[in-house]
C-alpha cells in the first residue's frame, strides 16, 4: 500500500479493521518495525486528535516523527505549473514536497478545502500534488473531500460495540453549527460504512445533500425523527451544502440531538468525531453518558493510524524481512 487517501486504496477494509483491533490489544508488538524510519507529519490546518494519535501510532512502531505546521511555519506555496512567482507565493509545491520526501520515509498530510471552489476542492489539488512530487508513500490526515483515518476508527468502534447477531442500524445525522464545515468526514464515513454489514441511513435537512459519488445507494431522509427510529448507532456530524457549495441553507426545524430524539432509537450508542460544539450539535447529557462512544473513537484513532503505517512499512520497505534477517544474524552469532 503506497497511498492511504480513500477506501479504494486498500485491498480489504475487513482485514485492515482486524489489523487495527489486533494492534489495540498489543500496541508494542511491532515496536522494531519502524526503526530508523521517519514519518513526516504536515498540517496545513489545526489538529488535536489527528496530530497526537498519528505521532503515538508511529512511535508505537518505533518510528521517528517530524511535525510541521505548514500554515504557520512554512513558506506560502505555489501550486500552478509555469507560474511566474513574483507575488505572495515563495516556494513551489514541487520543490517543497520533493524536499520533504528526501527527509522522510512516509509523509502524512492534512489539508482542508477552501469551500469556495467545488471543482478545485473535489479535484484534491493539494493532496495530489504532494503525492506526485514527494515520491514517498502518503497518508491523508484529512483532505478536501475525505478523512479515511477517522472513518477507519469509526468502523472499528462500531465493530467493537455492535450487538451480537443483529444487523445494526447506523444513522449519520446532520447537526447545526455556527460556521460551514467540509463534507469530508461524512463523505468518508459513507465510503467505509457502505462496505460494512449494517443498515445505513443518512438524515439531513433539505439543501444539505452530499455528493452522490458517496451516497449512491444509501437511504436518505429529511425527517430526523423517522431516520432515528430503532437506530443502534447515531453518528452526529455537521457539514455544509455540496450543491450550493459551502453554503449554510436556512433550517427551520430543530436538528439539535437531544434526549427526546434519542428515545426513538434502540438505546443507541452516540458517536461524534470531535471537536463538538456542545449544546449546538448535541446536548451535554448525551455526550457524557455511558452510551457515548466519542472517547472510544478518539482512542481508536491511534490504532487506525498504526494499522495503516504498519501496512505501509511492510509493503514499501520490506521491514518484516529485514527484522527476520537481523534475528537470524543474531542467532548465528550466538551459535
Amino acid at each position: 500500500m503506497k497511498y492511504f487517501t480513500t477506501i479504494n486504496d486498500i485491498k480489504s477494509a475487513e482485514f485492515l479493521i482486524s489489523e487495527a483491533l489486533k494492534l489495540k490489544k498489543n500496541p508494542f508488538g511491532f515496536s522494531q518495525l519502524g526503526k530508523n524510519k521517519t514519518l513526516g507529519i504536515i498540517f496545513m490546518n489545526p489538529s488535536l486528535r489527528t496530530r497526537l494519535s498519528t505521532q503515538k501510532a508511529a512511535q508505537n512502531l518505533g518510528m521517528n516523527t517530524v511535525v510541521m505546521n505548514f500554515n504557520q511555519e512554512g513558506w506560502a506555496l505555489e501550486y500552478e505549473d509555469g507560474a511566474i512567482m513574483n507575488g505572495n507565493t515563495v516556494e513551489h509545491i514541487k520543490d517543497a514536497a520533493a524536499v520533504m520526501g528526501t527527509y522522510c520515509d512516509i509523509i502524512a498530510i492534512r489539508c482542508f478545502p477552501s469551500l469556495k471552489n467545488k471543482q478545485e476542492d473535489y479535484s484534491e489539488k493539494i493532496l495530489l500534488q504532494f503525492m506526485k512530487y514527494c515520491n514517498k508513500p502518503v497518508i491523508s490526515l484529512e483532505s478536501a473531500t475525505l478523512h479515511p483515518l477517522q472513518s477507519l476508527a469509526d468502523v472499528m468502534t462500531i465493530e467493537e460495540n455492535k450487538p451480537g447477531n443483529k444487523k445494526p442500524k447506523v444513522v449519520l445525522t446532520w447537526a447545526p453549527h455556527i460556521k460551514p464545515l467540509p463534507q469530508a468526514v461524512a463523505n468518508s464515513f459513507c465510503e467505509w460504512i457502505k462496505q460494512s454489514d449494517v443498515e445505513f441511513v443518512i438524515a439531513h435537512p433539505e439543501g444539505y445533500e452530499l455528493s452522490e459519488d458517496f451516497t449512491h445507494g444509501v437511504s436518505i431522509s429529511n425527517n430526523q425523527n423517522e431516520a432515528l427510529a430503532k437506530a443502534d448507532f447515531v453518528y452526529v456530524k455537521n457539514w455544509s451544502a455540496f450543491n450550493d457549495y459551502g453554503a449554510m441553507p436556512e433550517v427551520k426545524e430543530n436538528w439539535l440531538l437531544n434526549e427526546n430524539k434519542m428515545s426513538l432509537t434502540n438505546n443507541a450508542f452516540l458517536m461524534h468525531c470531535l471537536p463538538v460544539r456542545r449544546n449546538v450539535e448535541v446536548i451535554d447529557s448525551l455526550l457524557d453518558n455511558n452510551k457515548s462512544l466519542i472517547l472510544n473513537q478518539a482512542d481508536n484513532r491511534v490504532f487506525a493510524a498504526q494499522a495503516v503505517l504498519k501496512q505501509m512499512l511492510e509493503s514499501n520497505y520490506n521491514v518484516g524481512e529485514q527484522i527476520n534477517n537481523t534475528k537470524l544474524e543474531i542467532e548465528l552469532c550466538n551459535s
